[in-house]
């Protein structure tokens, strides 16, 4: 009899721990905001081109229901409904996809009326190497996946752009690098996305990160610095964070002085566009590709 009970008791005890809530799964935006979530998110709408990739890079392309308008890659998500911009989606459109969890930019303006309808949402906004390392981590969080799977795709993105820089010969560091992201002229200086890439590669570039990560510059400024290569991002969709929309290599000598530059006079111009341009410009998981693009630009441009 009292074996009986013991067996009662511990059957008992074990449907009890069945029946509790699972663990709430907790993280901070980038706002400091604490968001909770009682489960892990099934049903994300992505609304910046950077946060769509990373989910799919993490191997959770299946649970994104909607993306913003720029978000392209990779190509299944071109098959996702579209609710609008990133800054102001169509809030009706969002909320018709049943979302339990909507990543944006701190920057979206939909974040308040989001959440004023009940819907959680995440703001994150990569801006450096180290904020994607983190937001990786991040994401996995909340879709309850393994911690080793945010790092050990963190390891691979980084082993490769290490091999990439590695792989340079040492006339190609030494390249004094102008990098343009939009008509002004726009340049991506050390602090940006671009910028941290372009030093991990071991190039120079000639735009200060106190000028911020995004400058317009006078064009007198790069006719000053007489850059030796000069890389456009020119029209990728969905570009870095702040980034303003990319111009094109034809407009180059148009700038007021810039037909004596090296590069310019030398035709040591690397343009990117499309899928490329997104790579390059989008402080994603694609970094691996921006780098190994940026490095077969220095090594042609260094012969």
């Amino acid at each position: 009899m009292v074996k009986g009970c013991c067996v009662q008791f511990v059957a008992g005890v074990a449907l009890a721990l069945a029946l509790l809530p699972a663990q709430a799964l907790q993280v901070q935006g980038d706002k400091g905001a604490v968001l909770t979530l009682a489960r892990p998110a099934e049903r994300i709408v992505s609304l910046l081109p950077a946060l769509t990739e990373i989910v799919c890079a993490l191997d959770q392309c299946e649970r994104l229901v909607g993306v913003d308008e720029h978000s392209n890659f990779p190509a299944q998500v071109r098959r996702l409904p579209v609710v609008g911009s990133g800054l102001e989606p169509g809030i009706e459109a969002v909320v018709a996809l049943k979302p339990d969890l909507v990543l944006l930019a701190g920057s979206s303006r939909a974040i308040k009326r989001l959440q004023s309808l009940g819907i959680p949402v995440l703001a994150l906004e990569p801006r450096t190497h180290a904020d994607l390392q983190r937001v990786l981590k991040t994401l996995g969080v909340v879709m309850g996946l393994p911690e080793a799977r945010a790092q050990a795709l963190w390891q691979r993105i980084d082993a490769s752009l290490a091999a990439s820089a590695k792989a340079l010969p040492e006339a190609a560091r030494r390249k004094r690098v102008y990098i343009e992201v939009g008509r002004g002229p726009y340049a991506a200086s050390e602090s940006s996305f671009m910028g941290e890439t372009l030093t991990r590669l071991g190039a120079r570039n000639i735009v200060p990160g106190s000028l911020g990560p995004f400058p317009l510059l006078n064009p007198e400024f790069v006719v000053r610095a007489d850059p030796e290569l000069i890389i456009v991002s020119a029209g990728g969709a969905g570009a870095e964070a702040g980034a303003p929309g990319a111009g094109g290599a034809d407009g180059l000598p148009l700038y007021p002085g810039w037909a004596g530059i090296a590069a310019v006079r030398g035709k040591h111009v690397c343009v990117f566009k499309g899928e490329q341009a997104d790579a390059l410009a989008r402080p994603g998981p694609r970094l691996a590709e921006a780098a190994a693009l940026m490095a077969r630009c220095l090594e042609a441009n260094s012969k």
